[in-house]
This record gives C-alpha cells, sequence and structure tokens, in this order.
C-alpha cells in the first residue's frame, strides 16, 4: 500500500471536499481517501498495483477540481505561495468592492422609491423612469447588473462545471439561483413593451446581483479568517533565521547551508539557527514560541538548544547537531501540519452529510417551486422561492465547523507548548477518564538529588564538605549529586584526597589529612568497626521513603547520613491536583520499588501506585485499565514507555526541547510541566465544545432556513423571503461559524 499528499483546487465548501473523496474512493485498489478543506490536500492510501497516481488525477479532475502532487514546498516557493495567496485575497477584495458599488445603485434604481422610509427621488434623467419609460429602466438595471455577474463569474464556471459533471456544490446552488432570477429579467425585459405595467414590477435583476455580492462577501471574510486560522504554522515557519555566523571565518552564510558538526557564533538578540549544543558562553534563551515556556532558560557549555529560540544577553557557541527536516522547529511543523490535515471522527458525519446535502436540496428547491406552481403561483412568485432555497441551503457553514475550529485549536496548542497530532486525538483526549503517570522523569526529575543531612558528631557543613570532598572523585550518579548539593550551599574549595579506593558495591575510602574517610553503605561501615546504630533507625525510615541513604565516618567516627533521592518536580502535586478536579483517576506506573513508589505517590496524591513492573510490562497495565471500560491517557517520556504510549487511547510524551519523541506519542508537551496535562485536556474540551458549537448552528441554520426559504411562512400568512436576505444570512452563517473558531484561539488554557 502507499500513501500520498495531492493538492486539490476549486474546492469551495464541504460538498465539494466531499465530491473529491467519493470519486477517489471509488477507485480501484483505494484503501481510504480524505480531504481536508482549508489546507486543501487529500491523503489516499491505494495499492499501487491497482492504480496509478495519473489514474487519481484524472478522476479528480474529471469531477471538476484541479489535482496535483503534494511536494515538499521550499522556503522560496513557500513564501511565493503565501504572496500569491495575499495578492488573490486583494483581488477578490477589489472585484467586492466593485460589485458592492454596483450593487447598491442597481438596488437604490429598483427598489429606492419602495422601500417605508422615503428615500430622496432618484437623480436620473427621466429618460430611465420606470413609469413613462419602463423599457429604459429595465436596461439600466440590467445594465448595472452585468459587472456584478463578472465580478462574481467563478461561480458560474465553478458550479456548472460541477453540475455537469454530476458534482453539484455550494457554487452550483448559487448559479442556478443567479441564473434563474437574471434569465428571467431579461425575458421580462423584452415583453415590457407588450404590457409595461404588469411586466415593469416581475424583474428579479436586484436579486441576482446582491446574492452575488453577499455571497461575495462572505467567502471574502472566510478566506481572510482562514489565513489567520494558519497563523501559528506561519508563525513558526517564520522563526529560522536566513543566516548563520560560522564560528571558525566569522562569515555570514544561508541558514540552510549548515552541516553537522558545524561551530555558529550566535549573538546577543539573535535567533539560534538550528539546533544544537552549546561549546563556549554563557546566556539566556527565550524558548517560548517553541515550548511554551514563559521564562527565559539559562544556557552554558553542554545545554542544548533549539533553533528558532532567541539568544537574549550573551555570545553563544553552538556546535550544530540536527539540520533541515530533522530540526525540532521542522518537525513542530509538520507535527502541526498532520494534526490539522487530519480529520476528527465528527467531521466524516459532517462530510457524508454535506456530500448528500446539495443534491437533496436541489431536489427541495424543485419541490418547492412545482408545489408553489401548483397552488397557482406566477411565475414570479414560484422563481424567488427556487432561488431562496437555493441560496440559503448553501453549506458553506457546515463544510467550515470543524477543520476551522481544529486549525485554530492545534495552532493555541502549539503556542503553549502543546503539539498534537491529529484532529482525531484533539476529539478524543476530552473524555480520557485515567491518566498513567510514568514516574522517573514525568512526576519526578529523572535525576537524584540530596534530600536530608543528618549530622551526628560534628556540623551539618562539615559533614557536607567532607562528605563532598571524598565523592568528587566518583562518576557514581549519587556521588554526582551530593557533589553538587555541596557546590549549592557555597561551602568553598573541598580538602584534597591524599587517596582514594572505589569499593564495588559499598561505596567509597579515602585519606584525608591522614585520616581514613569511609562513604557509603552500612555494610561498608560495619566492616570497617564504625558503629551506625545511633542512626539505623533515621536510615530504615529515609529507606522506607524510597531514598538511599549514605553512611560517613572519619578515623573510625560515624559523623552522619546524607540521603539521596529522584526528587518530585515542583508543578508534579498541583497538576495532579488539578486532574483531580477534573474527574480523573490518576496511577503512578512505575518500575521502582514498592517503597519509592509509595513515597511518591503519597507526597502527589495519586489514586493509585503500580510498582516494580518492566517497561515491556507497562503496556498490559494500561490493557487492564481498558478492560475496566477506561478511557486511559499514557504519559511518559517516550521512549522507554513507547508500548504503553501505543497502547493508550491516547500517548502523551512529556519532554524538554529537542528530546520529544514524536514518533511514539500522540501529544507531545515541549515542556518538563505535568499541568501542560490539564491543559491538554482542557484544549480539547473547549474545542470539541467549539465543534459541537458550530455544527449546530450550521445544522439548526439550515433546519430553519430551508422551510421559510420554501414559503412555510408565506403559507400561514407571513412574509415570503428575498433571495437577496436568503443570500445575507448564508453569508452570516459561514462567518460566524469561522468567527466562533478565531474566539477559541484566545482561550485561556
Amino acid at each position: 500500500m502507499r500513501e500520498e499528499t495531492y493538492d486539490i483546487s476549486g474546492m469551495h465548501c464541504a460538498a465539494c471536499s466531499a465530491s473529491v473523496e467519493r470519486v477517489t474512493r471509488k477507485l480501484p485498489g483505494v484503501e481510504r481517501s480524505d480531504v481536508n478543506l482549508t489546507t486543501e490536500k487529500m491523503t489516499i492510501r491505494y495499492d499501487e498495483t491497482k492504480v496509478t497516481p495519473e489514474q487519481i488525477v484524472a478522476k479528480v479532475e474529471k469531477a471538476g477540481f484541479g489535482c496535483t502532487p503534494h511536494a515538499e514546498k521550499k522556503e522560496a516557493a513557500e513564501q511565493a505561495l503565501q504572496d500569491a495567496e495575499a495578492a488573490e485575497l486583494r483581488h477578490k477584495q477589489w472585484e467586492l468592492i466593485t460589485a458592492g458599488v454596483f450593487s447598491l445603485v442597481l438596488l437604490y434604481v429598483s427598489m429606492g422609491q419602495m422601500l417605508p422610509f422615503g428615500l430622496p427621488a432618484l437623480p436620473l434623467p427621466d429618460l430611465f423612469s420606470m413609469h413613462t419609460h419602463p423599457v429604459n429602466f429595465a436596461i439600466l438595471q440590467l445594465l448595472l447588473t452585468i459587472p456584478v455577474l463578472y465580478c462574481g463569474r467563478h461561480f458560474f464556471t465553478s458550479g456548472f462545471k460541477a453540475l455537469v459533471h454530476g458534482n453539484p456544490n455550494m457554487d452550483s446552488l448559487v448559479a442556478i439561483g443567479s441564473a434563474c432570477s437574471f434569465a428571467y429579467s431579461v425575458v421580462m425585459t423584452f415583453l415590457i413593451s407588450d404590457d409595461p405595467h404588469a411586466y415593469v414590477h416581475n424583474l428579479y435583476y436586484e436579486s441576482a446581483a446582491v446574492v452575488l455580492t453577499l455571497v461575495s462577501l462572505g467567502k471574502f471574510l472566510e478566506s481572510r479568517n482562514m489565513q489567520k486560522t494558519k497563523g501559528a504554522i506561519t508563525a513558526l515557519m517564520r522563526l529560522s533565521p536566513d543566516t548563520a555566523i560560522l564560528a571558525d571565518s566569522g562569515n555570514e552564510v544561508p541558514t540552510k547551508s549548515l552541516k553537522n558538526g558545524d561551530v555558529v557564533l550566535v549573538k546577543p538578540g539573535a535567533r539560534v539557527p538550528a539546533d544544537g549544543m552549546v561549546t563556549q558562553g554563557e546566556s539566556s534563551v527565550n524558548e517560548a514560541m517553541l515550548t511554551g515556556e514563559s521564562l527565559p532558560v539559562e544556557k552554558t557549555a553542554g545545554s542544548e538548544v533549539i533553533g528558532g529560540s532567541v539568544n537574549l544577553n550573551g555570545a553563544l557557541y553552538v556546535q550544530v547537531t540536527r539540520t533541515g527536516e530533522d530540526t525540532t522547529l521542522a518537525r513542530i511543523i509538520r507535527f502541526v501540519e498532520d494534526a490539522q490535515g487530519k480529520k476528527a471522527p465528527i467531521s466524516k458525519t459532517a462530510d457524508k452529510v454535506a456530500g448528500v446535502f446539495v443534491p437533496v436540496v436541489m431536489g427541495i428547491a424543485v419541490l418547492a417551486a412545482v408545489a408553489w406552481a401548483i397552488a397557482g403561483q406566477p411565475f414570479a412568485f414560484v422563481l424567488r422561492v427556487f432561488t431562496s432555497v437555493l441560496v440559503i441551503a448553501c453549506p458553506c457553514a457546515l463544510g467550515l465547523a470543524t477543520p476551522t475550529a481544529i486549525m485554530v485549536g492545534t495552532g493555541l496548542g502549539a503556542r503553549h507548548g502543546i503539539l498534537i497530532r491529529s484532529g482525531e486525538i484533539l476529539e478524543i483526549t476530552h473524555s480520557v477518564d485515567t491518566v498513567v503517570l510514568d514516574k522517573t522523569g514525568t512526576v519526578t526529575r529523572g535525576e537524584p538529588a540530596v534530600t536530608s543531612v543528618v549530622p551526628y558528631q560534628c556540623g551539618g557543613d562539615t559533614l557536607l564538605t567532607i562528605a563532598a570532598a571524598v565523592e568528587s572523585v566518583s562518576a557514581h550518579p549519587l556521588a554526582a549529586a551530593i557533589t553538587a548539593y555541596a557546590s549549592s550551599q557555597g561551602l568553598g574549595a573541598l580538602p584534597k584526597l591524599e587517596s582514594f579506593e572505589n569499593l564495588s558495591g559499598k561505596g567509597l575510602r579515602a585519606v584525608l589529612n591522614g585520616e581514613t574517610v569511609l562513604g557509603g553503605n552500612r555494610r561498608l561501615l560495619e566492616e570497617a568497626g564504625v558503629d551506625v546504630t545511633p542512626l539505623l533507625k533515621e536510615a530504615e525510615r529515609l529507606s522506607n521513603q524510597g531514598q538511599t541513604p549514605m553512611f560517613f565516618a572519619k578515623g573510625g567516627v560515624l559523623l552522619g547520613l546524607i540521603s539521596v533521592a529522584d526528587s518530585l518536580k515542583e508543578t508534579s502535586a498541583a497538576a495532579i491536583a488539578r486532574m483531580k478536579e477534573l474527574g480523573i483517576r490518576t496511577v503512578l506506573l512505575t518500575g521502582d520499588n514498592h517503597a519509592a513508589a509509595d513515597h511518591i505517590g503519597r507526597l502527589v496524591g495519586v489514586d493509585q501506585v503500580v510498582a516494580e513492573v518492566l517497561p515491556e510490562e507497562k503496556a498490559g497495565v494500561i490493557q487492564r485499565l481498558q478492560a475496566e471500560g477506561r478511557k486511559v491517557m499514557m504519559v511518559g517520556d517516550g521512549i522507554n514507555d513507547a508500548p504503553a504510549l501505543t497502547q493508550a487511547e491516547v500517548g502523551c510524551a512529556i519532554g524538554s526541547g529537542s528530546d520529544i519523541a514524536i514518533e511514539s506519542a500522540d501529544i507531545v508537551l515541549m515542556r518538563d510541566d505535568l499541568q501542560d496535562v490539564p491543559r491538554a485536556l482542557r484544549l480539547s474540551a473547549l474545542t470539541l465544545r467549539d465543534i459541537k458549537q458550530n455544527l449546530f448552528w450550521a445544522f439548526c441554520y439550515n433546519t430553519i432556513g430551508i422551510p421559510i426559504a420554501a414559503g412555510l411562512l408565506y403559507l400561514f400568512g407571513g412574509p415570503l423571503l428575498s433571495p437577496m436576505f436568503a443570500g445575507a444570512a448564508m453569508s452570516l452563517s459561514s462567518v460566524c461559524v469561522v468567527g466562533n473558531a478565531l474566539r477559541l484561539g484566545r482561550a485561556r488554557l
């Protein structure tokens, strides 16, 4: 099976995208075909032995749409495309202004004197008076209508083309309605001379013109607003600088020419050109656009930096480790694009409805017209009903309801460092009722730190100084934790050891100022004849909390103990408390021993602790929870938790910057902050609420509007809907849907 992406042109509504899906799915060997209206892309999976790309393109083009294989756009091409879109939008704006001016004049000419608030007499020569020269009056309206029809010509070319190919769309409805009104008015113009007073009142030029203008206004506002929904990707694309400074030569070179291993100089205020590691210098770096982290991050030699982040105050020398499509920024952009291009399950229902909606509406319009004709209404009345039904039922709002909300929702998440792989994940995340948390690196920092210093026959500073001096010669993580803690306490220079010996499984033996110093477990000190009884209870208490106590002695005298453990992240307890407020059951899942796991579980307040589980066994724990009927989100580091992340309904990788595990997770949290988990849950709930609101208004609008346009109110003595008001209502519904989606972008997570 082969999966490809194609760019589709000529789509204007959900019926269009549904038509493309329908014709491509009928091809032999096609497993699936999904078309995204907003990104204008089709993703198709097919058996290449049964169908070729040429056949796919030909099938789409036969349906009345353009189809070309999607090519990864280079930076210049991307900019050219953006410029072309901006130019097209400006062209639409000028055509809209032109159509609007002519439509207003036409409306004034045709109906100004009939309005209840009494407009002043028309400043026209008597030659164009409706009463004295009705033929000239009709010809003037015809001349005013023609420019509007020209400005809205794409509705006719696209609409009738789709109709001929058997795939009527929104443009088909507008084209048929406007064409019928215009054609009928032209016939009346030629018949006016036979009976002026009878036929002059049956002109509907203003309906044809104003409907096109109002629908064009709605389409223009949609296009302009849709550009805003793509803002997240556009902003990310602009982060990468065009040039970089090579450290060895000082030359400025294009960023795209950088290779792994190159060392670049990043000046204060400049953007980091590519992912890399700091080799020299100290500075603060703003990673807000990439990770959502509001505070600058301190960088020193050995620190990783992300391409696109901003160097704030110091010069940094950075060795490039990733370039091009491998950079974190490029992967984030692909991640967000994929999410915006994949449909949520709820949108598939809307697409199915929209796919049959246009033919059904055309049938309703014909039936309503025939029914009123049989009832004895004049042709002008029948035409008005027919046109109104076609115009008001355009499914623009229905087609925009879901993709706009998904685009805005994924963009909002990206701005907060929450990357969501697909619309489906965005939709189902809100239904999660159980969050399973890996311990090390997720709830805790993933690195040991000193938690307790318990002196016995010396002061705390003395104990810490001697312990740090002994441990400074060891590369063990526990030793590194003690030396780092001593350094943070500002104890000054450590005394130098005269000799040392690493005792495997026990600890260290060293000579300091002519005396033997021991540092390690209880067994080491007891074998050396040191009495550790005074601190045994404290050591047992700390061990029961999952900590590792280490005893220290000098000259055969017990100095005290220092305990080391994997420390909690500051926000873990608050994040879990927030999840519980949302009604989420929390489970701590770890391979650590029960004592350590239970202690961490009590500190953060999880509902359940599952300990001593191997990485390959974690997926089984997820399966058992699912067997209980729970919707599970697994939160882990995305590497050793990959099986569990894949098994869960939602896999969430929590990591920092360039170490994200994009391939194994559905959601990636760029920050090492567990509070982004409840934020992701809230984002999903807000987006789904927005989609449901949009779909409700779109369906509600059509459900109410079509019967009114068909003359239901008139049947009971009410007014008959004008095609002009139908066009205004249709455009307003689309704008409301897009506006509601954009409102989501201002939500607080």
